[in-house]
């Protein structure tokens, strides 16, 4: 793919990264001089110390036959003007990250795909590791519902029980739903004559959310108060 990304700080570095590793033709345009000195000389890219709030300094990058244009700017204004001019080249795939929730809107108004604050989505996880430790990863889908890893402890009520028996037995009621299995380095998909046991890694869909009701089910007793 042919990439512009904008932006080479904390979040921009990490993704060029990502993108020259795997092979992507990569144009980085970054206005403050000494980032922009620091990503050529690290990446295998194409860098531009230069506005990208200017039209002039997008279609010099390629934007007219980019694949996609990403916004990593801590500023939104920045990043809102840039998804503007992108919309303006026809870039197929736009996205762009939001600091303030406020403006998320916004950004989806004009056809922008968004990603969250960053910082805000590592302080949430860190304090998701803290109050239900059982979880090994996790991902929230919508308001509530979520889908998260958790490991099937020994003398759990669904472990040498098949998906059927826990479902039968009430264990998993209509909005839980195990999506995978990892077991001694495989990935099952499960059915419903797929039997749970001790040590699989299951990742599971629940749209209420991760409670301590839902942990339980795996053998994890977690405080029912946090």
């Amino acid at each position: 793919m042919y990439l512009v990304i904008v932006g080479a700080g904390d979040i921009g570095s990490q993704l060029i990264e990502i993108a020259t590793q795997n092979d992507n033709d990569v144009v980085v345009i970054e206005k403050d001089p000494a980032r922009a000195e620091a990503a050529a000389s690290q990446f295998d890219a194409l860098v531009l110390n230069d506005d990208a709030t200017i039209m002039d300094t997008l279609e010099e990058a390629g934007g007219d036959r980019a694949d996609a244009l990403i916004a990593t700017t801590q500023h939104d204004a920045t990043n809102v003007m840039v998804s503007l001019l992108g919309k303006e080249l026809e870039i197929p795939s736009i996205v762009s990250v939001v600091h303030n929730p406020e403006h998320m809107s916004l950004f989806r108004q004009i056809g922008v795909n968004v990603m969250e604050n960053p910082q805000r989505l590592i302080a949430d996880y860190l304090y998701r590791a803290v109050k239900r430790p059982s979880i090994k990863d996790y991902m929230r889908v919508g308001d509530r519902a979520e889908v998260f890893e958790i490991t099937v402890q020994e003398g759990a009520e669904v472990a040498g029980m098949t998906l059927s028996q826990a479902a039968d037995e009430g264990l998993f009621g209509n909005g839980i739903l195990v999506v995978a299995i990892e077991r001694d380095g495989n990935v099952l998909t499960p059915r419903g004559d797929t039997e749970l046991r001790s040590g699989d890694l299951v990742t599971v869909f629940s749209e209420s959310g991760v409670t301590p009701e839902t942990t339980d089910i795996f053998g994890h007793d977690e405080d029912h108060e946090k």
